[in-house]
């Protein structure tokens, strides 16, 4: 397959006002008279520059937690504030959910021409960065297909690629490699570390998998369902750069000892344990 290098994004200005802070955030749907809590007291800071993680069993509140730093959901309490202010789709921001999410009536680089004008690329550029991004995401030479003829894996390649085309400076990702063959998917999360290292971009990153939340994230939070809330933490502290062997790092001692320690806390929020609920993780 192709190499090619990912988009840089603008580094992010020196500040002291985090990427991400949400303070006590709730989120309920239904009536009032019997409402469905999806997420419960949630505070969480997120520093720039910062690769987050966010994992736990299905239905704790994961999913809605990215749409609320997004911007398409809105806190029933508490606040959120995307550097400092109220979040909103497309503020620098780059979004890949589970679903791709394509325009069925355009090409696949239709689709991407689409992003990228969007954000600014004179109709010239664009023909030569959608052909980058496709070789980066393994689909080169796909330009013409129509999304229908593509596999599901092959669809949120493209996902992740148009994510890419604004260079952004906020990534939020909702199990982006769950669909795709494992060879891709380990290039694809050696790509993104190296985007995270090389540019200071800011992630937040949604997986079931205690192995890939180590191996990308620089802190992972465990989340319990019933209701959704933050039960655990754990720090990565793992050499990592853009020059690091990700599968000799995978066969190291502390690689293991961090996987174990998160698969016992993921144990431990399936089965209602965990951290108290209103618990301020920065």
């Amino acid at each position: 397959m192709p190499t090619a290098e990912l988009p840089l994004p603008h580094a992010a200005p020196a500040t002291d006002v985090p990427a991400i802070d949400l303070h006590a955030v709730g989120v309920r749907y239904g009536p009032a008279r019997s409402p469905v809590t999806a997420v419960q007291d949630v505070s969480l800071t997120v520093a720039e520059g910062e690769f987050v993680v966010l994992v736990g069993p299905s239905g704790c509140g994961k999913t809605t937690l990215l749409r609320v730093v997004a911007g398409f959901e809105r806190a029933t309490t508490g606040t959120a504030l995307v550097r400092g202010t109220d979040p909103a789709p497309g503020r620098g921001t780059g979004l890949v959910f589970q679903q791709p999410r394509l325009f069925p009536w355009r090409t696949v680089g239709g689709n991407l021409s689409f992003a990228l004008a969007r954000h600014g690329l004179p109709r010239g550029l664009r023909a030569s960065r959608t052909e980058e991004l496709l070789d980066l995401v393994g689909l080169p030479g796909f330009e013409g297909r129509r999304t229908w003829e593509l596999s599901g894996g092959q669809q949120q390649r493209v996902a992740i690629a148009r994510a890419l085309a604004g260079e952004p400076r906020l990534l939020l990702l909702d199990e982006p490699f769950a669909a795709l063959d494992a060879i891709t998917r380990e290039r694809l999360q050696e790509e993104l570390r190296t985007l995270a290292d090389r540019t200071g971009t800011t992630v937040l990153f949604v997986t079931h998998s205690a192995e890939e939340a180590v191996l990308l994230g620089s802190r992972v939070l465990v989340m319990a369902a019933d209701p959704g809330r933050v039960a655990a933490q754990v720090s990565i502290c793992l050499e990592r750069g853009e020059h690091t062997d990700v599968a000799a790092l995978r066969g190291t001692a502390e690689f293991a000892r961090l996987r174990a320690e998160l698969t016992r806390a993921l144990l431990t929020a399936s089965g209602g344990g965990g951290g108290s609920e209103g618990e301020a993780v920065s």
